[in-house]
């Protein structure tokens, strides 16, 4: 049977729009193995497909910053070291970028990647294959079409992501009362929303006896989540949790309202009521998609107003 490598080490949100990859290989090979690169910190998305038999992690947004370190360079060696152990039928980089092209490249196996014309970097003589995948296409559908072409096989059903979350009780959620997951966060800063429609929303949700749920990753995140609680009825800011946890409460979540952020995708994915919200970025190419219950609002330059999001939850929930 054969063995398949993918390489989409981050970010988080393309790390989740390359999951129907595995199925398409897993439905057009039955029996496939299909092992996945990924970095570190996002090892538990591709952990939550059943048709992903190996995880390996990478650290290279870490190992860069500290490439004069020995104990980095000794990592390294072993990375290399087991991602050549196994020698694979296809090697695909659906990330299309230097780090991921190096990676493909010391892996043992027939390389596929983008060409040209399809990457943002000239990256084609990195691989054995190169295929052209247009622009203009969802990332979901971009991935999707470069495995197909390496593995020459028909693309004849939607996106599907496959993957489920693990159940987890957290003490500080009251069980009887449903909540609500508000990711206000984001890497940058002209995709969030203003902090006054978050407090808007909250107290909507509130009225409908939906508590809001603020996660955070950074310290500055925190500070904006305690912010918006103290304005929020039944608010709840929650300890740092893991990506596995982040995924667990997500999956019980009565819906999901978030910015451009990896996590909004993961509520999608998971199949949760999910609204995403675009200040500054194109949801045609990196919006919510393939979600049977995810609504797209807003777009560059055209944050939507909370009215719109309001009805959007409730068309979502119903």
């Amino acid at each position: 049977m054969p063995r398949i490598l993918l390489i989409k080490t981050s970010s988080l949100g393309d790390v989740v729009h390359n999951l129907p990859v595995v199925a398409d290989i897993a439905a057009a090979l039955p029996g496939a193995t299909i092992d996945w690169v990924v970095e570190e910190a996002f090892a538990a998305i591709p952990q939550l497909h059943p048709q992903v038999s190996r995880v390996l992690p990478a650290a290279v947004r870490r190992w860069r910053r500290a490439l004069w370190n020995p104990a980095v360079w000794a990592e390294l060696r072993i990375f290399v070291g087991t991602l050549r152990a196994q020698h694979y039928d296809a090697v695909i980089d659906t990330q299309g970028l230097f780090k991921s092209a190096w990676i493909a490249r010391a892996a043992r196996g027939v390389r596929h990647g983008l060409d040209r014309q399809s990457s943002r970097e000239p990256l084609a003589w990195f691989y054995d294959h190169s295929h052209h995948v247009p622009w203009g296409q969802h990332a979901v559908e971009r991935n999707r079409r470069l495995a197909a072409e390496a593995l020459g096989y028909t693309l004849t059903v939607p996106a599907q992501y496959g993957i489920a979350a693990a159940a987890q009780s957290f003490d500080w959620l009251d069980a009887g009362r449903s909540h609500a997951v508000l990711l206000h966060a984001t890497s940058a800063e002209r995709k969030l929303w203003p902090e006054a429609r978050w407090v808007e929303l909250g107290k909507a949700l509130a009225a409908q006896g939906i508590s809001s749920v603020l996660p955070w990753g950074t310290a500055a995140e925190r500070e904006r989540s305690v912010r918006l609680a103290q304005h929020i009825p039944q608010a709840v800011v929650p300890e740092h949790l893991a990506l596995s946890a982040l995924a667990a409460l997500l999956a019980q979540a009565r819906v999901v309202v978030g910015t451009d952020t990896g996590l909004t995708h993961l509520a999608g994915a998971l199949g949760v009521p999910t609204v995403g919200i675009y200040c500054a970025t194109d949801p045609a190419a990196t919006g919510l998609y393939a979600c049977a219950r995810g609504v797209n609002l807003g777009g560059v330059g055209a944050p939507p107003a909370v009215g719109e999001v309001v009805t959007a939850v409730k068309s979502v929930i119903k």
